[in-house]
């Protein structure tokens, strides 16, 4: 599920500058058109690259997970700014093969850049990453005053 989604849209789009919104709106036509077709993200042809990233958020954090499969954690870039996460990347792939009489050798370069608008203020001194078997996983503590904003309100039926 996409995180922006679950933001009000006018919300949303303020979260981002109108080249950013134009991207993401990219990304997720290729990710609708390319779903069913059983295609790898990183598609050695063309050196396309585009991490599929899941958000969650609960009453007192938010954690983001980007698949990354192939990639070293040298390769990968995270940063926070106010509002936004961005992870960014480059993946290099190199496939050398030797047969008894041929020699193969392919290379294919991709880079890629997600960010993801924030709904509310973080701590920056408790974020936290972790890579792992292909797996980026951040987690981004809310700020005190986010978390005391927050209020469960109850739904009555008629």
């Amino acid at each position: 599920m996409a995180f922006k989604n679950n933001l009000p849209k006018d919300l949303a789009k303020k979260a981002e500058h109108p080249i950013d919104q134009f991207r993401e709106e990219m990304n997720r036509l290729f990710d609708s058109f390319f779903r069913g077709f059983d295609i790898e993200p990183f598609d050695t042809r063309g050196g396309v690259f585009s991490p599929k990233v899941d958000v969650v958020e609960t009453e007192t954090e938010i954690r983001v997970s980007a698949e990354l499969p192939g990639m070293d954690e040298k390769e990968i870039d995270v940063s926070l700014a106010k509002d936004s996460l961005t992870i960014r990347g480059e993946k290099k792939l190199e496939k050398d093969e030797t047969g008894k009489d041929y020699y193969r050798m392919e290379r294919s370069y991709g880079a890629f850049s997600r960010t993801i608008p924030l709904p509310v203020q973080v701590d920056p001194e408790k974020v936290s990453a972790e890579f792992r078997k292909g797996v980026l996983s951040v987690v981004l503590p809310k700020a005190k005053e986010a978390v005391q904003k927050s209020k469960k309100i109850s739904v009555k039926g008629s």
